[in-house]
């Protein structure tokens, strides 16, 4: 059910989140505000909006409706220390942080995280989840709207289950992307181009979307291959850090093999 008026909104961030979500809503919400500690980003975001902006917290519009916080978690405990806006909506977009943290700030505040990588990413993907936690309701019906008119898909979880969702989310893209960057640094340097391995991992998600992920582990540590995972692990003297990862994940795949065979 559309509101008989668009919601004015304050964005208190102007990183890749905050682009994403202002840019999605706008239109369905009256997005008035940026804030930015650097005044040139709070601009840039603002003249993609058509809103006003500003580097001072002192300046921040105070009649809106709703402030999203899209921050750092560091930046989240900082800015709550600093501003007061009694009966309006304050929510934060972090996986990690309670949202506690918000109960100086107002009386009515909440968490609307969105699963989603960001990077270098200026849209949202329709059926995104976000994990929804609220202080009261009217609260939590108030997040839910905002996620259906992203087009997202509402889930409801508290900070402590969210954070573990969060945490998991780490080994699911944040992990595996620095493990891509580790193998692009292995094939500039072997001279081979880095493209020929994205079929492989095209057919690794086509593999984990119709059976579980521990059913389709392939490879030496999978079959205990020693020899073999000797001589790899010497290939990466030349990186001790790499060596070291090498080393943790094979052990933890031996592992996990061998308990599965136990079932």
């Amino acid at each position: 059910m559309k509101k008989t008026s668009p919601e004015k909104i304050v964005f208190i961030g102007s990183g890749n989140v905050a682009t994403s979500l202002s840019e999605a809503l706008k239109g369905s919400f009256d997005i008035i505000q940026v804030y930015s500690r650097t005044l040139a980003n709070a601009r840039k975001l603002a003249q993609k909006t058509g809103c006003a902006f500003t580097d001072d917290l002192k300046k921040i519009i105070t009649d809106a409706d709703i402030y999203i916080i899209a921050l750092k978690d560091d930046a989240i405990a900082e800015i709550c220390k600093k501003i007061k806006l009694p009966g309006k909506i304050v929510l934060h977009t972090s996986g990690s942080t309670a949202m506690s943290i918000l109960e100086n700030i107002s009386n009515v505040y909440g968490v609307m995280w969105p699963m989603y990588s960001f990077a270098g990413k200026a849209k949202l993907a329709p059926n995104t989840p976000f994990f929804i936690e609220a202080s009261d309701k009217k609260t939590n019906y108030e997040l839910t709207y905002i996620v259906k008119e992203l087009k997202g898909k509402p889930y409801y979880l508290d900070s402590e289950k969210r954070a573990k969702v969060h945490m998991t989310a780490v080994f699911v893209n944040n992990f595996p992307n620095h493990l891509f960057t580790i193998a692009e640094t292995l094939c500039k340097e072997a001279g081979i181009p880095f493209n020929l391995f994205l079929p492989l991992a095209e057919e690794t998600v086509e593999n984990i979307s119709k059976q579980s992920p521990s059913l389709c582990q392939t490879g030496p540590a999978s079959r205990n291959e020693k020899k073999i995972i000797k001589k790899q692990t010497a290939l990466l003297k030349p990186h001790p850090d790499y060596k070291e990862i090498y080393k943790l994940l094979t052990k933890s795949i031996i592992k996990t093999a061998r308990g599965r065979k136990k079932l």
